[in-house]
């Protein structure tokens, strides 16, 4: 999904759970226990995609910070400009208003883990 919205322009995003365990982020930028991270290579450097953790250093706030996300805190990842990508299942129950939130709303919960494309 990151190498489909970087190929065609857009801007790759991950919707993160920040109250997982492990997850390092800047607690200044969660809102409602989450967080949205532009994961661009023109906004983060030294960005590793592993099988269990997501490391990167980008800037918030003009400081530059190390992320560490284990793959089980991301919620979805999906295009800024058209919000189309993968919205992976809520574990947490915790649902977006949608009233002063600005990142996309996860998947409805349903009985196990699935992937729903969004198109």
């Amino acid at each position: 999904m990151w190498q489909w919205a970087h190929d065609n322009g857009f801007t790759p995003q991950l919707l993160v759970d920040a109250t997982v365990a492990e997850v390092a982020v800047p607690v200044a930028s969660v809102e409602s226990g989450r967080i949205v991270l532009n994961v661009h290579d023109r906004a983060v450097v030294d960005l590793e995609m592993g099988n269990d953790l997501i490391t990167f250093s980008a800037r918030f706030g003009g400081l530059s910070q190390a992320v560490v996300l284990p793959v089980d805190a991301v919620l979805a990842i999906f295009a800024k400009e058209n919000s189309q990508g993968i919205f992976f299942h809520d574990e947490t129950g915790v649902k977006s208003t949608g009233e002063d939130d600005k990142s996309p709303t996860p998947a409805k919960q349903g009985g196990s883990p699935h992937l729903r494309l969004v198109e």
